[in-house]
C-alpha cells in the first residue's frame, strides 16, 4: 500500500477526516439506544440476543474470512507477525495499570477482576472493524485509494478482532473467573458460622454441612495423613498424567469460546489465502468459485451495522442499572484506556517503526497504534454473566467509558495519522 495525499493534510484535515468514522459510529450506535428504549420496543434484550446469535454465527465470519482470504499470503502473514505481539503488550501494560488503579483506588474486592479485565481488553474488533472502512471511504483519508485501503483495512481489523478474542477468553476470562471465586470463598468464609452442641456425655459435634469440601477443591484437599511407601513408589502412566494436563486446560481456559466461529473463519481464511489452488478458484474476477466470496461479502456487509446498532441497546441496560461504581475506579480505567495506554502504544510502535521491526505500510501501523487507544471489549460484559460478579457495575462503567471513548478515539486517530506523515 502506498501514503498518499497525506503530505499536505493540516490538522484541520486530519482532525475532520479522523470525526467522520466516530460521528458515523455514534450516530448508528445512538439509533440502536433508541430502538432499544421502551418507547420504540424494537431492539430490547431478547431482540439483541437473537441478532448477536446472527452476528455471531453468520455475520462476523462471512466478514473475517472473505477479507482475510482476499489480503493474506504466505508473504504478508511472515511480515504481520508483530500484530500478536502488539495486541500481548495492550493486555500485559493494561493489567499493570489495572491493578496500579485498584491499589490506588481501594476498589472493592468484587470489581478487581472487572476493573483488570476493563484495562487489560480492549475493543480490538468492533470498534477497529467500525473505524477503518469509514475512514478509508473519506475523501481525504490519508491511506491511499479507498478500495484497496478498505480490503487491506479489513484484513488487518479482522486479524486485530481474532487474536484479541483470543487473549480475552484465554486471559481476561481466567483473570474474572479467579476473582469470581476468590470473592466466593470470601463470601462463604463471612457467613459461615460453626455450631458446636455440647451433649451429656460432653460430646461435641460439628455440623458437618459447614465443613463439606467442595468439589472444586477435591485435589488440593483430599491428601493422605499417613506415608505409604507403596502409594509414594506408584507412578502414573502417561496417558493418565496427558489426561490430567487436558482436563487443567479445558477447566483454566473455555476452549469452546476459543473454538468460537470468528475464530474458525480466521483459519479458513488463512488456508483459503495461503493455499493457491484454492485462492485462484474463488479471489479474483475470473475465478470459478467466485460466486462463493461474493456471497460470504454480501453476508458479512451486515456485520458492522448489527454489531454497532447491538453496541447502542446493550449501554441502555447501564442507564437503567442501579449499582454504583467508585467515580475514581471509572475513572482510573478512562486515564488507563484513554490517556496512559495510548502514549505507552505511541512509544513501543514508533520505537518498533524505528529499528525496522514493522512492515513499511501506514494502514498497518495506524491499526497497531489504535489498539493502545480503544475503549474496553464489550464481550466482559457477557464474561461478567457468566460468573454473576460485577455485572451491573459493568454496564455503569460502559455507560461512562464508551461516550468518552468517540471523543477519545477522534483526538488520539488525528495524533496518530499526524505521526504517520
Amino acid at each position: 500500500m502506498t501514503f498518499l495525499g497525506s503530505r499536505g493534510m493540516g490538522l484541520l484535515e486530519l482532525f475532520v477526516t479522523a470525526c467522520m468514522p466516530v460521528l458515523n459510529m455514534l450516530l448508528v450506535t445512538g439509533v440502536g439506544s433508541f430502538l432499544a428504549t421502551d418507547f420504540a420496543g424494537i431492539l430490547g434484550k431478547e431482540a439483541r440476543k437473537h441478532l448477536n446469535y446472527v452476528v455471531f454465527y453468520v455475520f462476523n465470519p462471512c466478514l473475517v474470512s472473505v477479507y482475510l482470504a482476499k489480503t493474506i499470503t504466505m508473504e504478508s502473514m511472515a511480515k504481520l507477525w508483530f500484530m500478536p505481539v502488539n495486541v500481548l503488550f495492550t493486555f500485559t501494560f493494561g493489567f499493570i495499570f489495572g491493578w496500579v488503579v485498584i491499589k490506588v483506588t481501594g476498589a472493592p474486592p468484587k470489581l478487581k477482576g472487572l476493573i483488570l479485565g476493563c484495562c487489560s481488553a480492549g475493543n480490538l474488533g468492533t470498534i477497529i472493524l467500525i473505524i477503518i472502512p469509514a475512514l478509508c471511504k473519506e475523501k481525504g483519508s490519508p491511506f491511499g485509494a479507498p478500495d484497496v485501503c478498505q480490503t487491506y483495512g479489513l484484513a488487518y481489523s479482522s486479524l486485530s478482532k481474532a487474536i484479541g478474542s483470543f487473549f480475552l477468553w484465554t486471559g481476561t476470562y481466567n483473570i474474572i473467573r479467579a476473582n469470581s471465586e476468590v470473592t466466593e470463598v470470601d463470601g462463604n468464609t463471612q457467613t459461615t458460622q460453626t455450631k458446636v452442641s455440647v451433649s451429656d456425655s460432653t460430646t461435641s459435634t460439628v455440623s458437618e454441612e459447614n465443613y463439606s469440601i467442595s468439589s472444586d477443591h477435591v485435589d488440593e484437599c483430599a491428601l493422605p495423613l499417613i506415608y505409604n511407601p507403596t502409594t509414594a513408589r506408584t507412578k502414573v502412566s502417561f496417558s493418565e498424567r496427558a489426561k490430567r494436563v487436558v482436563s487443567s486446560v479445558s477447566r483454566s481456559v473455555d476452549l469452546k469460546k476459543l473454538c468460537a466461529p470468528s475464530t474458525i473463519s480466521v483459519i479458513v481464511g488463512f488456508i483459503i489465502g495461503v493455499t493457491p489452488l484454492l485462492r485462484n478458484a474463488m479471489i479474483g474476477e475470473s475465478a470459478p468459485l467466485r460466486f462463493l466470496r461474493e456471497s460470504a461479502e454480501l453476508i458479512g456487509g451486515g456485520a458492522i451495522p448489527s454489531v454497532t446498532l447491538i453496541m447502542g441497546g446493550n449501554l441502555i441496560t447501564g442507564l437503567r442499572g442501579d449499582a454504583c461504581v467508585p467515580r475514581s475506579v471509572i475513572a482510573g480505567i478512562v486515564a488507563v484506556r484513554f490517556i496512559l495506554l495510548p502514549l505507552l502504544g505511541t512509544v513501543l510502535v514508533k520505537a518498533a517503526i524505528r529499528f525496522g521491526v514493522i512492515r513499511p505500510d501506514p494502514l498497518y501501523q495506524f491499526i497497531l497504534l489504535l489498539q493502545y487507544a480503544v475503549p474496553p471489549a464489550m464481550n466482559i460484559g457477557t464474561i461478567t454473566q457468566l460468573f454473576g460478579v460485577g455485572k451491573s457495575e459493568c454496564s455503569v462503567i460502559f455507560v461512562w467509558v464508551y461516550p468518552l471513548a468517540s471523543v477519545a478515539v477522534a483526538v488520539w486517530s488525528v495524533f496518530f495519522m499526524w505521526t504517520l506523515l
